[in-house]
């Protein structure tokens, strides 16, 4: 959503929210202790390492994404 979304002033933010969204829809935004998986800082830098990554290197980012969402 980040990459090439839909948003026609490119947003990024929109996108980001949209992921904290999915991160909750599907019970991966808090951790055990009720505490964010992810803080601002690091949701911000894995939007801007999708953002600015090369198109061709989508799957390796989807493999990134899953992988750091994947319990443990």
């Amino acid at each position: 959503m980040i990459k090439n979304h839909p948003f026609s002033d490119g947003n990024e933010r929109s996108a980001a929210f949209l992921f904290v969204d999915f991160l909750n829809r599907n019970a991966r935004l808090l951790g055990d202790n009720d505490e964010p998986v992810m803080n601002d800082i690091g949701l911000a830098a894995l939007t801007l390492l999708v953002a600015e990554s090369d198109p061709t290197n989508k799957e390796t980012m989807i493999r990134l994404i899953m992988n750091m969402l994947s319990q443990n």
